[in-house]
């Protein structure tokens, strides 16, 4: 028995898993493809050069594929690619990329994205994030792995949010958020760091000792940034076991621009 309802209209050149279940009155475009086990619901529109890796679970009335809102955007073949595993739930947006950057929107594994989440062109979000109601980025925004956005958080054009970060709902976000800071406001401002987050991802006391003392460095010592990264380095021989996340963080202070800076 078909899994696509008879309602939908499915191009005949999109490439669908057979066992890809496609519901009521969705229309999905002749350069999508869609991996095994995937769901997707009633009155969604996928188009553009979209794939859709495995078993992920889309609900109804979403957008996916859609041109870029970027008034330079001609038409080029840019892309959106979905991985495995992700949750979408109603009235997301997920835009294609656009020709001045990587020319690709890209979601990772495993991420639970709740409704009216909108991602502009050329956004990269990792693996195992959670973007509450509203979440909103702009083009060209980097989101890593175990990211949480609170509801209505919107993030400026060109921020980074790094790994295990977490933001307050309605934060605004104008500059760079630097891994396990937790922050909140408008215009957002450091509050502390995700260690509750980061227990239950099994840390071990020394690693989150480690991610006490990058955040002493970076908000309660007055530093510069090159200051606290030299501060940060010397970790590594103080606390050898938390050596993978301070270089997460020291490479990620490398790529923070002057102009756009961290959240303080």
């Amino acid at each position: 028995m078909s899994l696509i309802h008879p309602t939908a209209l499915v191009d005949p050149v999109a490439e669908l898993d057979s066992s890809v279940a496609v519901g009521p009155y969705t229309v999905i475009g002749p350069n999508v493809k869609i991996g095994a086990g995937t769901t997707i619901g009633a009155h969604c529109v996928i188009e553009g050069h979209t794939t859709i890796g495995r078993d992920n679970r889309i609900f109804q009335f979403n957008s996916l594929g859609a041109v870029p809102q970027d008034k330079k955007y001609a038409g080029e073949p840019c892309e959106l690619v979905i991985g495995d595993r992700n949750t979408v739930r109603e009235f997301c947006t997920f835009n294609i990329g656009s020709p001045g950057d990587r020319a690709m929107t890209q979601i990772g594994n495993d991420n639970w994205i709740m409704a009216y989440v909108h991602l502009a062109h050329d956004c990269v979000v990792g693996n195992h994030t959670i973007f509450a109601n509203n979440a909103q980025l702009a083009g060209h925004v980097v989101v890593d792995d175990w990211v949480i956005l609170g509801g209505f958080t919107v993030v400026h054009q060109f921020v980074r949010v790094g790994a295990h970060a977490m933001t307050a709902m309605c934060s605004l976000l104008f500059a760079d958020l630097p891994p396990f800071v937790m922050c909140q406001g408008q215009p957002a401002q450091a509050r502390s760091m995700n260690f509750e987050g980061l227990r239950r991802r099994g840390f071990s006391p020394e690693r989150i000792s480690a991610v006490k003392a990058m955040h002493k460095a970076l908000y309660r010592e007055d530093l510069t940034l090159e200051q606290a990264s030299v501060r940060i380095a010397a970790l590594n021989n103080e606390k050898p076991e938390s050596a993978p996340d301070v270089a997460m963080m020291l490479d990620f202070l490398r790529q923070t621009s002057p102009q756009r800076g961290i959240v303080r």
